[in-house]
Order: C-alpha cells, then structure tokens, then sequence
C-alpha cells in the first residue's frame, strides 16, 4: 500500500491525535521530502511558513515522535533532524559528526537478520531497531 497523506493522518488519528491543517501540511512536507528535515528547514518550509509557528511544528513533531510516527535524528549537540517512520519502510542513516550531514545508507540492512533471531529466543513482538552511523563526510574530511 502506498504511503499517502491521508493514510498517515488516518495512522495519527488512531494514535488519538487530532486532524488539523497544521498537521496535514506538516506529513505532506515530510512525505514529499527526499531525506530527514530539521525544525528550521520544516518551519521555515513554504507549505508551513504561512500557516503556522515554529511553536507548533515543534509541538507536533513532538507528539508524532511520541506516537512514533516520526523518527528523530542526529547528534545531541546540533539540530535534530526529522523523518516519517512508515511501514514496510526501513532506512539506515550516515550522520556526519562535524556538520551534522544526514545521508541514507544505500546498502541492505544487516540487521535485519538478527532483529528477526532476537526475537525468536526471547519471545518479544514488534521489535524494530534504529539504526546510524556516525562519522565525518568526505568533505569535512578535507
């Protein structure tokens, strides 16, 4: 099933959130995103900018994180970043140490196979693991 606007606000709604066009806008700019997105970027983003703060993107980024519907990344010490955490999707990340880049790790995930072990031997039920590495990018490297 394809991932739309609309399923994911059906997914938020039985989360016990409610539906507003904050958070329309604001699923609509994360699904249309090719890579995670910081506040600012989201705040500042044309589809966000004119229709609400940067309160309220925080808040709702918040609560989807709570309600793991979005997945936060990076480092402690510099911007979050921010992307949807959609089913039958999985995505690894390489996060730059020195500038904070966000990549996707283009290559299988290898843990897949002991997620699947892990929960075999003891029994636990959707299990699911995050996964990123960190490091300096080629252009820090310089």
């Amino acid at each position: 099933m394809p991932h739309t606007t609309a399923s994911i606000i059906n997914q938020c709604r039985e989360s016990g959130l409610r539906r507003t066009k904050a958070l329309e806008l604001l699923i609509d700019t994360l699904l249309s995103s090719p890579r995670p997105m910081t506040l600012a970027e989201l705040s500042e983003h044309k589809n966000l900018n004119t229709q609400c703060d940067r309160a309220t993107v925080f808040r709702l980024l918040q609560r989807l994180t709570d309600k793991a519907v979005v997945r936060r990344l990076g480092l402690h010490e510099r911007a979050a970043y921010f992307t949807l955490l959609l089913e039958g999707r999985h995505q690894d990340f390489l996060i730059c140490s020195e500038c904070g880049k966000i990549e996707p790790i283009k290559a299988p995930c290898p843990v897949h196979a002991l997620e699947r072990e892990i929960a075999s031997s003891t029994g636990f039920t959707e299990l699911y693991h995050e996964l990123e590495f960190f490091g300096i990018c080629p252009a820090c490297s310089k």
